[in-house]
């Protein structure tokens, strides 16, 4: 992996990406948010009745930290627990307080020290599954299911000053809101309609967050 083509959609031309810019609670902090998926940029830089801008950059990767969370060493967990960290999210009940635990326990990855981080997106729609997950309503491989699937593709997220430092600008594509917007709210809708469908059937022979709470104090002695 040396040289990618990224693309970041945007209400504007961003010719110069801000080093430590957007939102703290965004999926991995702040950053930079880009994906190789031109047709997805596109959906993320518009909104009803306002039209975006696709900016493209080239960005090259050698002897930069990368951490790609979609390698094998690494377990949907991994991000999941990488999301919850950085999301803001409503805990509903004592199940997800300790579901939460567990995964900062088992799970966590320091981020900071890496420049680049490789992985899934979570739109807000998308997100329901995180939460469903942590409550205790969906089992890891529904979790699974429900990720892999769910034709977000992957995001490339940049932190660091060296890796903003080979970022070079390339072009911005006009992109008209007429013609993505209701794209954008079809895989909206049919986020939520999967997880709807997901969370009224039960995994009977999968593994819940409250079952891996109960190995842990299981392992520990704690638990009969």
């Amino acid at each position: 992996m040396a040289k990618v083509i990224l693309y970041h959609g945007s209400d504007k031309i961003i010719e110069t990406p801000k080093l430590n810019g957007g939102k703290s609670n965004n999926d991995y902090g702040r950053g930079f948010y880009c994906t190789e998926h031109i047709e997805l940029a596109k959906e993320w830089a518009v909104e009803e009745y306002r039209n975006g801008y696709v900016n493209k950059y080239e960005i090259d990767l050698e002897n930069l930290k990368v951490l790609n969370l979609n390698d094998k060493k690494y377990t949907i967990l991994h991000w999941l627990t990488i999301l919850l960290e950085h999301r803001t999210f409503r805990m509903n009940g004592p199940v997800s307080q300790d579901g939460l635990n567990y995964l900062k326990e088992n799970y966590h990855i320091d981020i900071s020290k890496y420049d680049v981080i490789i992985g899934y997106r979570a739109d807000d729609s998308y997100f329901s599954f995180a939460r469903g997950f942590i409550s205790n309503s969906i089992s890891v491989s529904q979790l699974e299911k429900a990720m892999y699937l769910g034709e977000l593709g992957e995001q490339l997220f940049i932190q660091s000053a060296k890796a903003f430092s080979r970022l070079q600008f390339k072009e911005a594509i006009f992109v008209d809101s007429a013609e993505y917007f209701s794209q954008k709210e079809f895989r909206d809708k049919k986020a939520r309609e999967d997880f709807n469908k997901m969370a009224n059937i039960i995994d009977k022979n999968g593994v819940y967050i409250l079952d891996l709470i109960r190995k842990e104090s299981s392992d520990n002695g704690t638990f009969v």
